[in-house]
């Protein structure tokens, strides 16, 4: 087969594509002859329908399908035999002029890019690192004191403080009219946690169970309720129930109670540091990914396939529709999605794709199964029944894919980082856990 590829401009290529018209009928009588042993029709038994009326009623749809095969093998036929690598659908046109006896197609296409990376010794990237001290071992047995605390009413002579859990009934106003949100009987906090707007929460603090009171607050120009966003609002607030809570003391009950085998406060707080390091582990190396990342998009030359950009912005919108699902609104089939908004992602996203499947087939930094077992092993360790999730992972193909492609970017991180102009910056653990 000798195939003539015309270069549209940039990626896009465009061949003809030519079909013996004998070979489409051919191929669409024996469909239908085959059809006709199952179609049913009224008046006519089972496999004893006419050749005419099953054509009649079923040509089209064969021919159309004939066409799509018969073509897509041409095309398919005439790409390889060209050593093309095709990026996203091809654009298929019937032709005019055909020679008689045949039916011409144009295939417009866009082709792979050829990717040309960078320097990678002039590259600079930015390689952070974190400690795991005493002091995070502190805070997170502080925060697993905080999960199981009680509380106590306190008496009524006592007013309420930070900490205290409360018990409210309130009523907001603005301009003297309530709104929407803005009212509610039984309503439960605890102060200096966060959990309501500072001037609310400072408004409360010091009150006695049976007292109220009447205060302004502000709401903030960015605050998630739009309704009320930037104005001010007068509340009306009753306190009906305090509260003091109480924080179990780290000792051996509560080591045991939390599953640690040997029940002393040193093995809580050595289970405790391997959770953290492991923890700090895998957002280390995220970011250090996110930094490789940047520093690959900006070094490599290459035009991204729109063909490919295309497709990942229609995965990105159904991905929004389905988070939206997920959040039980209304219509998310057919709520208004603008494409646009996910087109300068969609385009970094190819982009990045192309570069690292480059530097991936150039320097064989494919996932080992030796590091695939390691890493699933690793995870697992966060686990209740560490060998039970090794066996959920190993047992489905998708998941064992999804593990695969996250090697495969440890080992790009790694290679990079190996040849790159690398800043080492310690970050400090909170920064890490809350970036």
């Amino acid at each position: 087969m000798s195939v003539q590829v015309e270069t549209l401009e940039k990626l896009e290529r465009r061949i003809t594509l030519t079909l013996a018209a004998t070979t489409i009928s051919s191929e669409v009588e024996t469909r239908l002859k085959k059809l006709s042993r199952t179609v049913k029709a009224d008046g006519f038994r089972p496999g004893k329908v006419p050749m005419s009326v099953v054509a009649q009623r079923y040509g089209y749809s064969v021919h159309y399908e004939v066409m799509n095969d018969k073509v897509g093998q041409v095309f398919s036929e005439a790409v390889n035999e060209a050593k093309l690598r095709v990026a996203g659908a091809p654009k298929i046109t019937e032709k005019e002029g055909a020679p008689e006896g045949q039916v011409a197609f144009d295939a417009t296409f866009e082709v792979y890019p050829e990717v040309k990376l960078g320097d990678l010794s002039a590259a600079e990237v930015e390689r952070v690192s974190t400690e795991v001290t005493d002091a995070a071992i502190d805070k997170t047995l502080d925060i697993l004191r905080k999960q199981r605390r009680t509380f106590a009413q306190r008496p009524a002579a006592e007013g309420a403080l930070e900490g205290d859990r409360v018990t409210i009934d309130f009523e907001g106003k603005i301009d003297g009219v309530p709104f929407d949100g803005g009212a509610a009987t039984g309503f439960q906090f605890l102060i200096g946690e966060g959990q309501m707007l500072e001037q609310f929460d400072l408004a409360v603090r010091g009150m006695k169970a049976g007292d109220s009171k009447t205060f302004p607050l502000q709401f903030p120009a960015d605050y998630q309720g739009k309704d009320v966003a930037g104005k001010e609002a007068d509340f009306m607030v009753t306190l009906k129930k305090i509260e003091a809570q109480h924080l179990p003391e780290v000792n051996e009950a509560f080591a045991k109670g939390l599953g640690i085998k040997e029940g002393t406060v040193e093995g809580l707080r050595a289970d405790v540091r391997r959770n953290l390091e492991r923890e700090v582990k895998f957002r280390v190396l995220s970011r250090n990914k996110a930094s490789v990342m940047d520093a690959l998009v900006k070094s490599a030359e290459l035009e991204v396939p729109k063909a490919l950009v295309g497709g990942e912005v229609e995965r990105m919108v159904e991905a929004a529709r389905a988070d939206l699902k997920k959040r039980g609104v209304k219509d998310a089939d057919t709520a208004p999605i603008p494409a646009e908004i996910f087109q300068e992602q969609a385009e970094r996203r190819v982009r990045l794709g192309l570069v690292v499947g480059e530097l991936v087939r150039s320097n064989n930094l494919n996932a080992r199964p030796d590091q695939l077992q390691a890493h699933i092993e690793e995870m697992a360790q966060s686990y209740e029944k560490p060998a039970e999730v090794v066996r959920w992972y190993l047992g489905d193909r998708q998941r064992l894919a999804e593990v695969e492609a996250v090697v495969i970017e440890n080992n790009v991180a790694e290679f990079v980082l190996g040849k790159a102009k690398v800043t080492d910056k310690v970050v400090a653990f909170d920064e890490l856990m809350t970036g």
